[in-house]
Formats: C-alpha cells, structure tokens, sequence
C-alpha cells in the first residue's frame, strides 16, 4: 500500500511518501480502507520525539490518529462491523508505528465507530479526536450540567469549538475566549466571545460577576492560571495542554478511545447539534504540506489528508 512514514525524529522534512506492507489483521481489528485522515497537533509532536517517554516507538512511523473510511476485513472476533460499512475513528494504540496516513489501517475494534451519515469522509476524519476530547472533558472531567456557566479557551479552535457545541447541548452558558480574528466564529457557534489581551479577567468577570461553574484551558501557562483565578468557589477546572493544572485540584485530562462516546458524537453530529469545519485538504502525497498548514495554525476548522476516491 502507499502511505506516509519516517524513519527519524524530525518536522515535515522527515515524512516520505512510498509504498508500506499492507497492514495485518488481527482477531480484534477491523481493515479499514482510509478515504480521510485528519491532522492533529500530537502528529507533529510525536513525530518530533515529544512523546518518546510516554510511547514505544517503531520506525518506520506511519503518522496520524483520526481516520475515516470504509471497512474491508473485519477481524474474526468482531461482529460489530461488516464490509462496506463506513466508519471513523480515533485509532490510537500503546506503540507508534502503524497510523492512519496510509491507504489502509488495521484499526482495533475499540477505536472505532460508524461514521455520521450526514458527514462525508473528510469532515467524519476531522470529528474523532476533537471530538472525543470535548465529550469526555465536559462529562468525566468538568461533569457540566444545565445551566453551569463554562469558560472555553481557544474556542474556535477544533476542540474548543466542539468543546463550545457539546458545552451548549447540554445547556449550559458557555463564554468563548479566543483571539479577535476567531470571535466571530465563537458567536456564531453559540459562545459569548471574549477576546484574549490586556484586560482578560476583568472581561469574564463582566460577564460572570461570581465566577465560571467550569474552565477548560487548552493552552497551557498564564490561560491555565487565568482559568483558575475565575473560578466560582466550587469551580472546576481542567486542561488538555498543562500538567501544572493538578498543582491547582483540577483535571490533567487525556482523550482515549472509547467507541460508545465516539457512536455518541456520530449520534450528535446526525441530530445537528455538532458542525465540523474542514479548513484545507491535501492529498496524501502531499501531507507534509498538510502538517505544515496545521502547523502554522490560524485555521479556523481541520486539515485533512485524502485518500484515494475521498478526492
């Protein structure tokens, strides 16, 4: 099969294009035939050697988490999918090495679910990691309920903006803080939009006299301790980009597979209540393109690599 991989630690300039050995398939796994794979900032990450402490590595790495697709062998114990069924998902396992960059992944059944039927590939690609991370913030982390008043940063990012709309479905009020370029997407997705800069606090205080129920920091260092010093007294607090958080009783939270809340998000996305914004696509020859777009950020939705007939 063609894929994506590299052989060293490195940025873009490492990634090659060329032919992998088709993946196999375990008992437990479903080969799933890649139309879409999102980029997420833990790829480049990764793929710079940030995360050697926490994963065994393999080389050669073929790169990427989320995935969708269509389903072509499902392993021998799993009933769950047939072939033909189409499907996303946030494949994430213990080692680096067999990612979704590639025509095919043979993905654990734990990882996946069907794809919404009102997405196409590309936007089902860019909904599991985000998504999931929203999801399992807001309900095991933060447990916001109707009526909290919840502090979103980075909010029209692609976890804050998801973060924002599952925030809101649950019915809770949610202020957005973002840079001025992103507030008109933070309205639009439901958030009142604060703007980041001199002045921060005193602009959440306006709006919430009494403190935030719950924060959800996903930038690390001075927003961490912005997201704290707003607080209401039995606030919540938790982050996705700073261990210091625990030092402050709150959540150092990391997104898992979980197939029964990625089948809610699907659920969500099919009712309406989430949106998901494809940025820019590149095929997958060119994803060290794509890594760079989503590298440089400023986007205001996904980066997508294609594969295949997704193009």
């Amino acid at each position: 099969m063609k894929a994506i991989s590299y052989r060293r630690y490195g940025g873009p300039e490492v990634l090659e294009y060329g032919d992998r050995p088709d993946p196999r398939v375990g008992p437990d796994k479903v080969l799933v035939e890649v139309r879409a794979a999102a980029v997420n900032p833990v790829d480049w990450k990764a793929q710079a050697g940030y995360l050697d402490t926490i994963f065994d590595t393999v080389f050669p790495v073929i790169p990427g988490w989320d995935v969708s697709g269509v389903v072509v062998q499902p392993g021998v114990s799993v009933p769950e999918f047939a072939v033909g069924d189409e499907v996303m998902g946030y494949v994430r396992e213990d080692v680096l090495c067999h990612g979704t960059f590639a025509e095919y992944v043979a993905a654990p059944v734990r990882t996946l679910a069907r794809k919404p039927r009102n997405l196409g590939f590309e936007e089902a690609a860019a909904l599991p990691l985000a998504g999931l991370t929203a999801y399992q913030v807001l309900h095991r982390a933060l447990r916001v309920r109707s009526g909290d008043t919840v502090l979103v940063h980075a909010a029209s990012g692609a976890v804050g903006s998801m973060t924002v709309q599952i925030a809101r479905h649950l019915g809770a009020r949610v202020i957005g803080a973002s840079r001025d370029e992103g507030q008109d997407r933070v309205r639009e997705l439901g958030a009142e939009p604060v703007p980041y800069g001199d002045g921060f606090r005193e602009r959440v205080r306006e709006l919430a006299p009494h403190g935030v129920d719950a924060a959800l920091d996903t930038v690390g260092g001075q927003v961490l301790k912005d997201s704290a010093a707003l607080l209401a007294p039995e606030g919540r607090l938790a982050s996705i980009a700073d261990g210091e958080v625990l030092t402050m009783g709150g959540h150092y939270f990391w997104v898992r597979p979980d197939p029964a809340d990625l089948a809610a998000l699907a659920g969500l996305a099919e009712q309406g209540v989430l949106t998901v914004r494809v940025a820019k696509s590149f095929p997958l020859e060119q994803a060290a393109d794509a890594q760079r777009a989503n590298m440089e950020g400023g986007l205001h939705g996904k980066v997508v690599v294609t594969v295949g007939r997704a193009r």
